[in-house]
């Protein structure tokens, strides 16, 4: 006797960012939030760091060197300024390809990704419009790479268009650490295909930043659903692990 298909599902999870991008020509893509307990990302003058604890933001760093390459919005990356490296020790050189979504260029020329970009491959994804801008140039002259995509209804690079472009160019797992809007653009047009949520047991209010801004849903029934593979303790916090119910 002769069984077949064995491990099939393991296999298949194991190996789902290949799949992805043989199939649909564009990348794996996780969505990272590390939230208060009702959702906030922020209090109300700005403040984040560090609403989640050491072992959380470890976890995050474990995330990154299992993942191609990492993807902010501009806004956060010109409001925290991250490096968006792998700082686990002896995996810093699985430190992904930095992407940020910037149909303006306005990320400035100073910032740590920048001014790294000759060491960690750095992708700024913008419009046509934008790519032919002055400071086009000097993004060039730091190692940046230009991708031009279609913009959105809003002049932003849409976000499919982007996917599209990144599976192009060999990138099979995509995470997203925001923010805000970046989140809901992908979760609206239902690209995400996993979220790993970090909730701390805190609250922060309504007044406070949301992990998520609105993507214009009006039913229930509409909203994006998954379904928990894995709930993990990290000294105080949680990680929810979960995956897209399509």
């Amino acid at each position: 006797d002769v069984s077949v298909g064995l491990g099939g599902d393991e296999a298949a999870h194991l190996n789902a960012g290949f799949l992805k991008r043989i199939e649909s020509g564009r990348p794996l893509v996780t969505l990272k939030l590390a939230t208060s307990l009702d959702g906030r990302i922020a209090t109300r003058s700005g403040e984040s760091q560090w609403i989640t604890g050491a072992l959380s933001r470890d976890r995050g760093h474990l995330l990154r060197a299992q993942h191609d390459a990492i993807l902010v919005g501009s806004g956060t990356a010109i409001a925290d300024n991250p490096s968006l490296t792998c700082r686990l020790a002896g995996l810093d050189e699985r430190s992904p390809v930095r992407v940020v979504m910037d149909g303006r260029l306005r990320l400035p020329l100073d910032h740590q990704m920048v001014a790294s970009a000759g060491e960690i491959p750095t992708w700024v994804v913008t419009t046509a419009n934008a790519a032919n801008a002055p400071n086009a140039k000097a993004y060039a002259a730091t190692g940046v790479a230009l991708i031009e995509v279609a913009p959105d209804g809003e002049g932003h690079p849409d976000a499919s268009a982007t996917l599209e472009a990144l599976g192009a160019r060999g990138i099979t797992r995509l995470l997203i650490e925001g923010g805000a809007h970046i989140s809901a653009a992908f979760l609206g047009a239902r690209l995400v295909d996993r979220v790993a949520c970090f909730r701390a047991p805190r609250m922060i209010g309504g007044d406070g930043a949301p992990a998520v801004e609105s993507f214009a849903l009006d039913r229930l029934e509409n909203a994006p659903k998954f379904v928990r593979r894995a709930l993990s303790k990290l000294d105080g916090d949680v990680l929810e692990s979960l995956d897209v119910i399509t």
